[in-house]
């Protein structure tokens, strides 16, 4: 099975060499380290069939990206989804005054950029790498030739994209009705991944960035962190925060 005819002529040129090696402007090559995940196991794509799923993987195009290169920037005409093989991204806005607000980290088997396979709308935010990363990209176009072929992938792709959405939902809500502590603490949680007896945050995250993702300022951050440390909830190291007990509910 190929890919419709019309979605690869009209895939843009700066997707289109899928036979070299994708790189950032620095213009050295990144190492090809093997994907962790396929681009059809992530959640949005949940409920496929496998005919769905070859013909959603011969549509996608491949990119490296270097850490600390922007992927998207806030406000550009969408075209494209993008899919999170390996590396971590972070979603950021810049406010009238320049100050960046940070909104997420996302990492492997995430992804960012679907409602422009379904709208026409611009970025509503700037995407970063903040690590090596490699995505699968479904170019708008390919995505409309692939559908007529294929009509269930959209009907699958908008119920997937309606759990995600509750799950916006609920992160309004702790913005909204939590106070500073309650959203750090709800951060820390959701970014921890257990090993063993305890739960490490991966990604480096420092004082700023965590104040700038809960929205709060950096040295009402910077207590709230002290305060966990002394009472032996986490530890902070240069590479990574250690939860070493449930976060007391209240600060």
């Amino acid at each position: 099975m190929q890919c419709p005819p019309d979605a690869v002529k009209n895939t843009p040129t700066k997707y289109a060499a899928q036979s070299r090696p994708f790189i950032n402007s620095s213009s050295k090559t990144m190492p090809d380290p093997k994907p962790v995940v396929s681009l059809t196991s992530v959640a949005l794509f949940n409920g496929l069939g496998d005919d769905e799923k070859r013909a959603l993987e011969q549509c996608a195009l491949p990119r490296k990206v270097r850490k600390n290169n922007v992927v998207i920037h806030d406000g550009e005409r969408s075209d494209s989804l993008f899919v999170i093989l390996q590396g971590k991204v972070k979603i950021y806005l810049n406010d009238e005054e320049g100050k960046e607000v940070i909104i997420n980290y996302q990492g492997i088997g995430e992804y960012f950029g679907e409602l422009a396979l379904l709208g026409e709308t611009d970025r509503s935010a700037s995407v970063m790498t903040v690590e090596d990363s490699i995505f699968s990209i479904i170019e708008k176009s390919a995505f409309l030739a692939m559908m007529a072929r294929h009509p269930n992938i959209a009907i699958t792709l908008i119920k997937n994209l309606v759990h995600r959405v509750y799950g916006l939902t609920d992160q309004v809500k702790a913005l909204a009705l939590m106070d500073v502590y309650g959203r750090v603490a709800k951060m820390l949680t959701d970014l921890a991944v257990q090993h063993n007896d305890v739960a490490v945050i991966e990604l480096r995250l420092t004082q700023q960035d965590i104040a700038s993702r809960v929205g709060a300022s950096r040295e009402m951050v910077s207590r709230i962190m002290k305060d966990l440390t002394v009472g032996g909830y986490i530890s902070v190291n240069k590479k990574h925060i250690t939860i070493h007990k449930p976060l007391p509910h209240r600060y």
